[in-house]
């Protein structure tokens, strides 16, 4: 993290000072009349979103949530390898790690061949397999994240708040109208409940779960199936004789059914998922009236001939599994030409088991990727249309979600004899998840070519960075100070695109291309930076070269690597990268670089690969950011 770039702040470095204007928020305070974006509901996709664009005071953003304050306890708690990389760009990915509860094993158990009613541990596997991210798999409460967004927006310039005790009552758009053409209808849920208001937006992103009002007001419905079984789920402090409770645990029983068990945070709780009932085609899970004496029963008969004596009960639910997804994730009905005002994510679009971990997960990925795309329209750096792209690409990865969830579900609820051994010498289900294991990391998205997304025509100079999918980042060294760190932790989740050049054999081709994007007109960067900013305000250069940092000469570097920023024209230290010299791994073998050639490779905002390219694509370069960006 960089700072006192305009002048020295003594105190903590991510409070950022305030913007002189962000709204009044004192407790008498109205609400606006007008918002560039206003956001339903306080879950992990409405917060990550907002904590995107609260960094951006001159966008006026509103959040509000139906409940009177923020999440205590309870609900999601699992966070993949990918999600903790976005965490690390939102800068509490450290937090989160030392808070947590690592997933490093799984096990599985099934019925003892020599005693069916008893269980018998017949598997181990790695859980995040090596070199597939540099972060681990993680558990926490899911209110200790919405605490963590809500501080990254407390201490933005804007001291963005969520406004507590508002839903959505209806969403109105006015296609004709060019500024603030949504409105919206509040009604208030607390001292002045069924008060209403109307506030006017550009845009409005609902986050509102599964019963969506913003999902509803453009016309979207939730469409699939349900397994038709109780699922129980239950936080708890216990004694067990049962040897892997701190390890996660997939366990199938004879005749009783299946438990899923997440160790927890601090040491002591632990998560079970436990399989109570099948249910009839016709009926709800709430006309059984579960208990959570129902769960512990269920478990300890699962679990024998363990046992479980539970002491507290943190928090329970009961729900039945359910896969379903709306047809789009916006207001645009098919065949309509017209950019999008309106927009849902997370469960307000796409619903499936709690089972696999990703519920959370693709809720904040599909704000992350709408995110800086509200933020570029807004500052008018690229064209509206560039909003057509979330459905196009979050839809994709939640119909494969939703898959491979069904498929996943029905594995988990199978008896023992529907799930033995499936010819690879292990139980079906430790077969499918290990297969899974990149899909359950996050890591298997791919987005199709598009305007964001080149063409794969030069993967073969960056095998291990594949076009369309996550940058995967390994370990440099940074020049100037000799710092041992992951390449991919530069990226800081601030809408910037990012370009890695990477040097090959002629370190020639790398200086030539930094002079060309630095003063030529047709540099992308002289043509999408504005007077005034910065140099690395809209597109931040990075070069890395194959050698160690005693080998090179940082005063030879060229100037954009050395850019002078801020009131005071303070030179940048951090853009150049070499090898690492402990042995932390060589970046160009572990990711496929050519060494010869080197290459380019572009980065969207949300860390994803935009395009790989040799160091002298100069019109490829120009062209690839002619389609997304406007010109300054």
């Amino acid at each position: 993290m960089q700072f006192y770039e305009n002048g020295f702040r003594g105190g903590d470095p991510d409070i950022r000072n305030a913007a002189s204007s962000r709204r009044d928020r004192g407790p008498f305070a109205p609400l606006p009349e007008k918002v560039d974006v206003l956001i339903s509901g306080c879950g992990p996709a409405g917060l990550c979103l907002a904590a995107q664009l609260a960094r951006f005071p001159d966008i006026e953003t509103m959040i509000v949530e139906r409940k009177p304050g923020p999440l205590e306890k309870g609900q999601a708690d699992g966070v993949n390898t990918r999600t903790m990389e976005m965490f690390q760009a939102f800068g509490f990915g450290e937090k989160v790690k030392r808070e947590s509860y690592w997933v490093n094993q799984t096990t599985f158990w099934t019925p003892d061949p020599a005693q069916p009613a008893h269980i018998k541990r017949v598997g181990r596997v790695q859980d995040v397999p090596d070199d597939s991210s540099e972060m681990p798999h993680t558990l926490i409460n899911q209110a200790r994240i919405h605490e963590l967004f809500l501080d990254v927006m407390r201490n933005s310039a804007s001291r963005l708040e969520p406004d507590y005790s508002w839903q959505v009552l209806d969403v109105t758009v006015d296609p004709n109208a060019e500024d603030y053409p949504v409105t919206v209808t509040l009604e208030n849920t607390g001292v002045n409940a069924g008060d209403t208001r109307k506030v006017r937006a550009r845009y409005v992103v609902g986050c509102d779960g599964a019963r969506s009002k913003v999902r509803e007001a453009i016309g979207g419905t939730l469409h699939g199936d349900a397994a038709h079984q109780a699922w129980g789920v239950m936080d708890i402090l216990a004694n067990t004789d049962f040897p892997d409770v701190r390890q996660k645990c997939l366990i199938a029983s004879q005749s009783e059914g299946n438990i899923l068990i997440l160790p927890r945070e601090g040491g002591y709780l632990f998560r079970m998922y436990v399989e109570l009932d099948k249910l009839n085609p016709d009926e709800r899970v709430s006309s059984r009236n579960f208990t959570a004496d129902d769960m512990i029963a269920a478990a300890n008969r699962i679990m024998a001939p363990y046992t479980i004596d539970v002491k507290e009960i943190a928090w329970w639910s009961i729900y039945e599994i359910g896969h379903r997804l709306t047809d789009r994730f916006d207001d645009v009905p098919a065949g309509e030409d017209r950019d999008p005002r309106v927009f849902t994510a997370g469960d307000a679009c796409h619903t499936h088991s709690p089972k696999a971990g990703q519920g959370m997960n693709v809720s904040m990925q599909d704000t992350f990727n709408l995110g800086w795309k509200l933020v570029h329209v807004l500052q008018g750096r690229a064209d509206p249309s560039l909003l057509r792209t979330y459905s196009a690409e979050r839809w994709v990865e939640a119909k494969r979600l939703i898959d491979t969830d069904h498929q996943w579900a029905r594995i988990m609820s199978a008896p023992p004899g529907q799930s033995e051994l499936d010819g690879a010498g292990m139980p079906r289900f430790q077969k499918q998840f290990i297969e899974n294991l990149e899909f359950t990391g996050g890591l298997a998205v791919k987005y199709d070519q598009s305007s964001l997304v080149g063409a794969p025509d030069h993967q073969d100079l960056a095998k291990g960075l594949i076009v369309g999918k996550r940058f995967h980042s390994a370990p440099v060294v940074r020049l100037a100070d000799a710092m041992q760190m992951q390449l991919g932790h530069v990226a800081d989740a601030d809408t910037r695109w990012r370009i890695y050049a990477f040097a090959g054999e002629d370190a020639a081709k790398l200086y030539g291309l930094a002079d060309w994007l630095e003063q030529d007109p047709q540099s992308p960067i002289v043509r999408h930076t504005r007077d005034g900013e910065d140099i690395d305000s809209i597109i931040d250069v990075r070069a890395i070269l194959p050698a160690t940092f005693d080998t090179l000469a940082y005063e030879e570097m060229p100037s954009l690597l050395k850019p002078k920023k801020g009131r005071y024209g303070l030179q940048d230290y951090e853009k150049v990268f070499c090898l690492d010299h402990k042995d932390q791994g060589d970046i160009y073998e572990m990711r496929g670089i050519d060494r010869a050639q080197g290459c380019i490779v572009i980065v969207r905002p949300d860390q994803y690969v935009a395009q790989v390219l040799p160091l002298d694509a100069r019109a490829e370069l120009t062209d690839f950011f002619a389609g997304v960006l406007r010109s300054a």
